[in-house]
């Protein structure tokens, strides 16, 4: 977690101003909740990068610490469901980015939006916040609200909360958003690449609207200026009207891909159609079941009122093709800032590794691994940093993938999250159906298990030198069981161990012992 100087201060660098000069007035304070997700954490640097001071509110700020942009901004902990902490998170700001929702969460996931934003609308009122800025969904307008899909209907009514609280507030109503690492993008990129020839749910053929992520950051940054007797709701969607269809054609030949034959059926219901998103892409069920149930109404914008307030330059907003083009360019260089798995798995445990040995916690079980390399520690943390993903985990990949594929049978993320970035790891990072809880470069990985398992698990992996000079790999698996069924999870997957884990240590020493410069 970065601790900043108080914002809107002076400019530890900036020179002095001459005697008599006007005070430079301070920086307007912009709060953004949802920092540690797709779109928070790519609104916060074009803030800053805009004049404003930033407070990036997270239940996990240590996820924000290794943000290119987190030493110029004060990051709080707190939860949007917890008064105290939103009040706190509120104090002396402008205007406030209201960008969660508990999407995935369960059933109970409307209660849950309902319930922190009407406290979230209350505290804003309470502090005197000049704006709230929201980025909801799209709605058709002849859909009754009872008919609308969980997810949008849950958008719709945290919009009509805030529009409610009091305090001036711009809605934005956005469709499908493309840009690398979205969750849009990423599943129609998956299902164009991976399916040249697809059976596909009837919503194929419903029309949309989508939206390049630089144009909706674009436009939540001038939202930030509007005038204080604006407070309405504004539909923002890009230059192109197309069905789900021609998007994954569009997307194949700006690809480089064939055309893709699409039968569209009406069989497929949205559970039966989560189910096979979330088999072909990176996106698990729990995501892919709302997504898919949004794409059965049409969503186009109606208005575009907003450019009165935020006017668009010359090719703004950007054409799909352009979009789509952009995205995957980031892909290839590696210049992907967020994903839309940089957000927690909702559900997934909070706590941080327990402390050994005074942990009182219960039982924890471990598997510990160690090998003299005969490498250098640069090239060996190499290897140790490049892992997953691509590169795979070094032992028995039939035994990763089915344990990859049975958590996605049963709703977990799987292994087709991958990685941000190819051979670069930042605290908070998703790797595969991992998260990276810890990283001190060139000594210390640990991960988080992310998959569903009865109980709470880490991999730690280290580099280091011995008494001798030596470079050593340290490997450490742990797992905390939850009651009896997490005791016998570990014991039946324990004779495999040797396998798995020893295969890892042996591989990884291997590949570090090979790589160039590795001796």
């Amino acid at each position: 977690m970065a601790d900043t100087a108080a914002p809107g201060g002076p400019d530890p660098a900036a020179p002095d101003p001459a005697p008599g000069a006007p005070t430079p007035p301070e920086r307007p304070l912009a709060l953004v909740t949802g920092a540690t997700g797709y779109i928070g954490g790519r609104l916060v640097p074009e803030l800053l990068d805009a004049g404003f001071a930033v407070r990036a509110l997270a239940r996990t700020p240590e996820k924000l610490r290794d943000h290119p942009w987190a030493g110029r901004t004060e990051i709080r902990r707190g939860d949007v469901t917890d008064v105290a902490s939103v009040r706190e998170a509120l104090d002396g700001v402008d205007t406030a980015y209201y960008l969660v929702h508990a999407l995935g969460t369960g059933a109970a996931f409307e209660e849950t939006d309902r319930r922190a934003a009407r406290i979230f609308a209350d505290e804003a009122r309470a502090a005197g916040i000049r704006r709230l800025v929201y980025l909801g969904g799209l709605t058709p307008p002849d859909v009754p609200r009872n008919r609308l899909s969980p997810h949008l209907r849950s958008r719709a009514e945290v919009a009509d909360i805030l529009l409610a609280s009091g305090v001036p507030t711009a809605v934005l109503r956005a469709a499908v958003i493309i840009g690398s690492g979205s969750a849009s993008f990423e599943m129609l990129r998956y299902l164009t690449e991976r399916l040249p020839v697809m059976i596909t749910p009837s919503w194929v053929s419903t029309r949309t609207q989508p939206l390049a992520v630089r144009d909706v950051l674009r436009y939540l940054v001038g939202c930030a200026t509007l005038p204080d007797d604006v407070s309405r709701a504004f539909d923002i969607g890009g230059p192109d009207v197309l069905t789900y269809r021609d998007m994954m054609q569009r997307y194949a030949r700006v690809a480089g891909l064939p055309g893709r034959f699409i039968v569209p059926v009406p069989v497929l219901t949205p559970a039966l159609s989560s189910h096979w998103v979330g088999l072909v892409t990176p996106v698990p069920g729990s995501l892919a079941r709302p997504l898919a149930e949004s794409l059965r109404h049409e969503v186009v914008r109606r208005e575009h009122d907003l450019a009165r307030y935020v006017p668009d330059p010359p090719g703004y907003p950007l054409p799909l093709d352009e979009a789509l083009e952009l995205a995957l360019r980031r892909i290839r260089e590696a210049k992907v800032a967020t994903r839309w798995s940089n957000a927690a798995v909702p559900g997934a445990p909070a706590e941080p590794l327990p402390t050994d040995p005074d942990w009182a916690g219960g039982s924890l079980y471990t598997d510990r691994r160690r090998r003299l390399v005969d490498a250098t520690p640069e090239a060996l943390w190499n290897v140790v940093e490049g892992i997953g993903g691509e590169h795979g985990w070094y032992s028995f990949p039939a035994a990763w993938a089915v344990r990859g594929l049975l958590d996605r049978l049963v709703g977990g993320v799987g292994l087709r999250r991958g990685r941000r970035d190819a051979a670069r790891l930042r605290a908070g990072d998703s790797l595969d159906f991992w998260r990276v809880e810890e990283i001190v470069p060139g000594r210390l990985l640990r991960l988080r298990a992310e998959m569903r398992l009865p109980g709470l698990a880490w991999l730690e992996l280290t580099v280091g030198r011995d008494a001798r000079g030596r470079t050593v790999y340290g490997q450490r698996a742990l797992f905390h069981p939850h009651g009896l069924a997490g005791h016998a999870y570990w014991w039946s997957v324990a004779p495999f161990h040797a396998a798995v884990f020893g295969g890892m240590a042996r591989n990884i020493a291997h590949a570090a012992e090979s790589s160039p410069g590795g001796g």
